[in-house]
């Protein structure tokens, strides 16, 4: 089976590699010319395009086309590559694109024929060892059609312990990819997803922070209006190693997670984390699915303090920050104490 692949970036490459070595014939363009040509050397049965035009002329018809590029410049790909595209051509968008633009696009080319999937891919830079949690939506024939290309990415089910009561034959869920419904719905699932993900990742933040303070009753306090005090000092002189923490609560711990494997990773390497500043990016998703929540009616307000400590980290606060030191000041004559 072939499958065209549009990017080369982080997980686009290494899809490409994954793909390659389950059997799938694979025609690889990024605008980056040194990319494809560098991915073509490394990899057997990987030809390259070095454009749209060349990269529709190498498919055999019908032809499977992925993108894996930022949600910001799919929809420009799009408009590029859908009129090169003929009917029961498949077209899927397997960045993480807003729901809502997955059915406005499946629906511009439904009426020529084409097929359009909205594929979120979780499995980031380990995917091509791991491999690829993969959320679908669009029509179920051209999903259907797709099954060997779905299989090779997916992890497979030895990837977890099967879920008691679960038997027979592995179905796709097992296997690590799931037709979630029509045109958007595997977006939506994969938005949820994310949003899942910045709270499990802040509440791992927030609790190794506990343990980074469990330290404070050792030092130095003032005394004085604008310092409170500690109620008894003693119950915090603990020196608490966090990597130690983060290894052992992998082992048995309720909480253990492939987060925290990744988190105790980081912390072996860099006990302090002095190598981060603490400014946190969020890249759409979060936002999404809050809104969904908002507009469904659906409480989520772990996700949504989750994205706003996400906005703190970024100093977005700052001025409302100041407008609380100035009313202090304003009503009582506090004055700021001074980061140290």
């Amino acid at each position: 089976m072939q499958l065209g692949m549009i990017g080369l970036g982080r997980m686009g490459a290494n899809m490409v590699r994954r793909l390659a070595a389950g059997g799938i014939e694979c025609v690889a363009y990024d605008r980056n010319d040194d990319k494809v040509a560098e991915l073509v050397a490394d990899v057997d049965g990987v030809s390259g395009a070095n454009s749209l035009d060349e990269l529709v002329a190498q498919l055999e018809e019908p032809r499977a086309i992925w993108i894996m590029v930022p949600a910001a410049v799919t929809g420009a790909v799009v408009d590029d590559l859908a009129p090169l595209c003929q009917a029961n051509d498949i077209i899927i968008d397997g960045g993480n694109t807003h729901y809502p633009l997955d059915i406005a696009r499946s629906d511009e080319l439904q009426p020529r024929g084409i097929h359009y999937l909205d594929v979120g891919t979780s499995g980031g830079v380990h995917g091509l060892e791991r491999g690829y949690c993969l959320m679908i939506g669009g029509d179920k024939s051209a999903v259907q059609r797709l099954t060997p290309v779905f299989s090779a990415l997916a992890p497979g089910v030895d990837a977890a312990p099967r879920t008691p009561g679960r038997s027979g034959e592995p179905g796709a869920p097992e296997l690590g990819f799931l037709h979630c419904g029509p045109s958007g719905a595997g977006h939506f699932v994969k938005m949820v997803h994310n949003g899942v993900e910045y709270a499990i990742m802040q509440a791992y933040a927030e609790g190794f922070g506990m343990l980074n303070r469990a330290d404070v009753g050792s030092e130095a306090r003032a005394a004085d209006a604008e310092t409170a005090p500690l109620s008894d000092p003693r119950l915090f002189q603990y020196d608490i190693n966090e990597a130690d923490v983060a290894e052992l609560w992998r082992r048995g711990s309720v909480i253990g997670s492939w987060l925290l494997d990744l988190t105790a990773s980081a912390m072996n390497a860099n006990p302090e984390l002095d190598n981060f500043q603490g400014t946190v990016s969020d890249s759409g998703e979060g936002r999404w699915a809050v809104e969904a929540a908002v507009q469904s009616g659906t409480p989520a307000p772990t996700i949504s303090q989750a994205l706003f400590s996400r906005f703190s980290s970024r100093n977005n606060d700052l001025f409302a920050n100041k407008v609380l030191s100035a009313m202090r000041a304003e009503f009582g004559g506090h004055h700021e104490r001074k980061a140290e």
